[in-house]
């Protein structure tokens, strides 16, 4: 059974953030499971994305509850001024809805690839993704692609969790002759792509250890 994903994009009154987040992990919660939906994580914004919004995912057995995920989510919450959201299916990644725990560096890399390139970016993926791994004690968290495709191709969402931001540098720069067959890979992977960016963020529902930094 293919379980349905979907990106909440949520927007809050300035300064409230996190009273707009555990609002989401207690009322939101209940909510999402009274409606069959999972709470799959809230990222807050580290670098790329404003201070007062929160990206959040939530999981759905049926994509007739995942399109009504946004009402489920954040009704009622106060602070919220806007949620967006976009309904995803996985493809390599994940397996089965368990989320993520560990705190660390979480990147959210969006791709518009055209239709005649998505076998061979889902073949680099596959292949680059072990070695990248093992390299730089990272995890490939998921790829999904959006139920609503873009007007020149697929939309899809990269999620990857590196230890911290010094791992993020460290990976763009290959050392050894694995590291940079990798990097060719997803050299040629963002070549077949028409359009993509990239934000990151830390995770505000991880269960070793808060993030207590303050990124703005």
């Amino acid at each position: 059974m293919t379980d349905y994903y979907v990106h909440h994009r949520v927007t809050t009154d300035p300064n409230q953030w996190s009273v707009v987040c555990d609002e989401i992990r207690t009322t939101g919660v209940a909510r999402l499971t009274a409606s069959g939906g999972m709470l799959y994580g809230v990222w807050r914004s580290q670098i790329g994305r404003p201070r007062d919004e929160l990206t959040v995912i939530t999981v759905w057995k049926d994509e007739a509850s995942a399109s009504g995920a946004a009402g489920f989510l954040c009704a009622g919450v106060l602070g919220v001024r806007d949620c967006t959201s976009d309904v995803m299916t996985p493809t390599l990644r994940p397996d089965v809805p368990d989320p993520p725990v560990r705190q660390g560096n979480y990147a959210f890399r969006w791709f518009v690839t055209p239709s005649l390139n998505w076998d061979e970016f889902l073949d680099l993926c596959a292949g680059a993704w072990p070695d990248f791994e093992a390299s730089y004690d990272s995890q490939v968290v998921g790829l999904w692609r959006c139920r609503v495709d873009g007007d020149t191709g697929h939309r899809s969402l990269l999620l990857t969790r590196r230890p911290d931001l010094a791992m993020w540098e460290r990976s763009k720069i290959p050392s050894g002759e694995i590291e940079a067959e990798v990097r060719r890979k997803l050299n040629r992977r963002y070549e077949l792509c028409d359009w993509t960016c990239v934000y990151t963020t830390t995770l505000l529902t991880a269960t070793d250890k808060a993030d207590l930094a303050r990124w703005t």
